[in-house]
């Protein structure tokens, strides 16, 4: 084992501090990578603040961090996809069972014994739960490694990891091409990549926002039109008439208005997580024979299909770049949405702790 600097939480009401964690060295299938930069995703504030304790209990100290980009600087035996002085990403899995009929589908994140980069349970004994990103090393299974396209900044990369595979796995999923009318609701963190990813596929791209002041910037990161949700003459123009809507939001809202806006068979999939269920109206599937989905992350194999498609259309998130001792301001930032569009860790600020 070794050492290395790390950002961690000792509880769920204790701030985000510089500490010291225990990495595994590489095992014959191990890549070893030094991490530049980390993506802060809202997921990790759930995390480090225990508000997913219904879903998974929070295990302290916790290094949060799925959105991990950086560089090879060792690799173990058996290791044939790395050399080391290559980019790299690690998303929000480090391990599966690799045995499963999900695994051997790809879908990996469904895995029932899935490993995610923190907080579960450390098959290897390092600690008692994984650590993440906020730390300026990591030790990961080559199988869970992915490549970076040579051609995009990686700041901007670190979030693809987690938002854009999030938005990238459903648009695929459910048949989004050339053509399509495609709706986004929301212009946060997810939506911005929904965007760029659905307009980089030919989809006739409708950002809906309650925000009429977020107009510009919904149509400089590709959208053809943006609806103010809360007007409901613009909402009612186009009753009947996607074929797929991503919704991103995880607040409370209506979700039968659009599903309203659904043609025969479209389909509406969330990937944002609202903490009280949505109410559905049964006619609102029942007239179109309309469909209500989530979707969360992809497999590996679709992860690197979205960081390549990136490369081929040169898209990354908008990131503001932090030093590692903003973070807590970050997250207070965070509720506030107040970031275009995610925060980038700048993971060398690390080593002057």
């Amino acid at each position: 084992m070794y050492n290395t600097k790390a950002y961690s939480a000792v509880s769920a009401t204790s701030p985000l501090a510089s500490d010291t964690i225990a990495r595994r060295d590489p095992t014959e299938h191990d890549v070893q990578i030094e991490i530049l930069f980390c993506g802060i995703c809202h997921s990790d504030l759930h995390s480090v603040r225990n508000e997913w304790s219904d879903f998974m209990s929070t295990t302290y100290p916790i290094v949060p961090g799925h959105e991990i980009v950086g560089q090879v600087t060792q690799v173990g035996t058996a290791v044939t996809k790395f050399k080391t002085g290559d980019r790299v990403g690690v998303g929000c899995m480090v391990d599966s069972d690799d045995t499963c009929p999900n695994c051997k589908a790809g879908l990996e994140q469904f895995c029932q014994n899935v490993t995610f980069t923190y907080n579960s349970p450390d098959k290897h004994k390092t600690a008692p739960v994984t650590y993440g990103g906020y730390s300026n090393s990591i030790v990961v299974d080559q199988r869970f490694v992915l490549r970076v396209p040579p051609n995009l900044d990686l700041a901007g990369v670190a979030p693809l990891l987690c938002a854009g595979i999030t938005t990238y796995s459903p648009l695929r999923h459910w048949g989004v091409t050339e053509g399509k009318k495609v709706g986004v609701v929301g212009l946060g963190g997810l939506g911005h990549m929904g965007v760029k990813l659905a307009h980089a596929m030919g989809a006739h791209v409708v950002v809906f926002t309650t925000s009429p002041d977020k107009k510009e910037d919904a149509l400089r990161l590709g959208a053809d039109e943006v609806v103010v949700s809360r007007n409901s003459d613009e909402m009612q123009k186009h009753a009947g008439s996607f074929d797929f809507i991503l919704d991103t939001v995880s607040a409370k809202h209506d979700i039968n208005a659009y599903l309203n806006l659904l043609k025969l068979d479209g389909n509406i999939t969330l990937v944002g997580a609202p903490e009280k269920p949505l109410e559905v109206a049964a006619f609102s599937l029942i007239m179109g024979r309309r469909n209500l989905s989530g979707s969360n992350i992809g497999g590996i194999a679709e992860t690197q299909e979205m960081l390549d498609f990136c490369g081929e259309h040169n898209i990354t998130a908008d990131v503001e770049v932090i030093p590692i001792q903003k973070v807590n301001e970050a997250y207070e930032r965070l509720l506030k949405s107040d970031v275009k569009y995610r925060f980038s860790i700048d993971m060398a600020s690390l080593k002057s702790e």
